[in-house]
């Protein structure tokens, strides 16, 4: 196609296996809020096509040099937002995908189970997931949790950056000790109306309580591993080891201050000193590390592209995902190891849920 961009290695025979036998499905992308936040055309969905686009990490011409066959396009609300407000904004964010998807009907097509995403791919097309990122955003009410599935959002995160009423988050204080009881029926809700758990951004403790409760698999949208960055956004040693009972996947997340500790005292800090050099063998040293406690069957990509201001080297966009995969085969990976990764094992849990 005239104007795609071409993948930022070369073809890698181990990883064009891979791809084949699964294309990469990203658990987490921004570009929904980053439109929104476009100070020249908010919420425009023109010139995501076959150009890429000048200001966001996402395009459609990328996420196929990227070897992207399916995303989840998060639609996020600012946590200052709740009750009536943020219903409204989450259904903002969902109506831009739908018109994103409508708009590129040859290259897009929405997915809600494992069937559609695999008909999409066969069709040529990326399939297109929805995942609500924070519980804030159904107001406290059973009622919206039911209408978002409806309206197609595959994933609730249980919180963002604050806690709710009902679960707290991994970055703000202690006040529940996890979930509420309320918490729990959310959690026993999306189970019955087949919506993920996503536990990305709540604590530990709601990690706990979230497997506790769930009778369906879970997922980090995008997430990376405690033992190897301290931030509190990442999963403790002790839930990756849950995950196989659970059937879920933890989906490692690119954002520098989830991959080096060093990183995250300079972002922190007064930034005077050199940034940290941060690369794909950060990445890749979290997909490892989770692969050794959790196992293969409990891992995938979660890129949070759109979410962030900074990348690792050479990964600043969604291009990027070739970069980490040949990374993984020069290590020893296989083909059908990485195609795991890629997409097998979150189309395991969408075809479980």
């Amino acid at each position: 196609m005239e104007g795609m961009p071409q993948s930022p290695v070369d073809s890698h025979s181990v990883v064009a296996e891979a791809l084949a036998i699964a294309p990469v499905i990203d658990g987490h992308n921004d570009l929904a809020w980053r439109a929104r936040e476009d100070a020249i055309a908010p919420y425009s969905v023109e010139g995501l096509g076959d150009e890429p686009h000048g200001r966001f990490d996402t395009d459609i011409a990328r996420l196929r040099a990227g070897g992207v066959g399916g995303q989840f396009w998060s639609v996020y609300t600012p946590i200052e937002l709740t009750g009536g407000d943020a219903v409204q904004y989450t259904l903002e964010q969902i109506e831009f995908v739908h018109r994103l998807v409508a708009r590129y009907p040859d290259d897009l097509a929405l997915a809600r189970t494992g069937d559609e995403v695999r008909a999409a791919i066969r069709e040529g097309r990326i399939a297109s997931l929805l995942g609500a990122e924070g519980g804030h955003s159904i107001g406290e009410s059973l009622a919206v949790l039911r209408e978002f599935a409806r309206l197609g959002v595959r994933y609730l995160t249980l919180t963002h950056n604050a806690n709710t009423p009902w679960a707290d988050s991994a970055t703000d204080a202690r006040v529940h000790g996890g979930l509420t009881e309320f918490g729990r029926e959310i959690v026993r809700e999306m189970n019955r109306v087949g919506m993920l758990v996503d536990l990305s951004h709540v604590s530990a403790d709601t990690m706990r309580d979230a497997l506790d409760t769930t009778a369906s698999p879970v997922i980090f949208s995008h997430s990376s591993c405690r033992a190897e960055c301290a931030h509190p956004r990442n999963v403790p040693d002790e839930i990756l080891r849950r995950l196989p009972a659970n059937g879920g996947v933890v989906m490692i997340a690119f954002p520098p201050p989830f991959l080096r500790d060093d990183y995250v005292t300079w972002f922190t800090g007064d930034r005077s000193d050199p940034k940290p050099a941060v690369t794909v063998d950060d990445v890749v040293r979290h997909i490892e590390h989770a692969r050794a406690v959790a196992g293969i069957d409990h891992i995938g990509l979660g890129g949070d592209y759109d979410g962030f201001d900074d990348w690792p080297d050479e990964m600043a966009d969604v291009t990027s995902y070739p970069r980490v995969l040949t990374a993984l085969a020069d290590r020893g990976w296989s083909a059908h190891e990485i195609a795991r990764l890629t997409g097998g094992n979150i189309l395991r849990v969408l075809d479980e849920t």
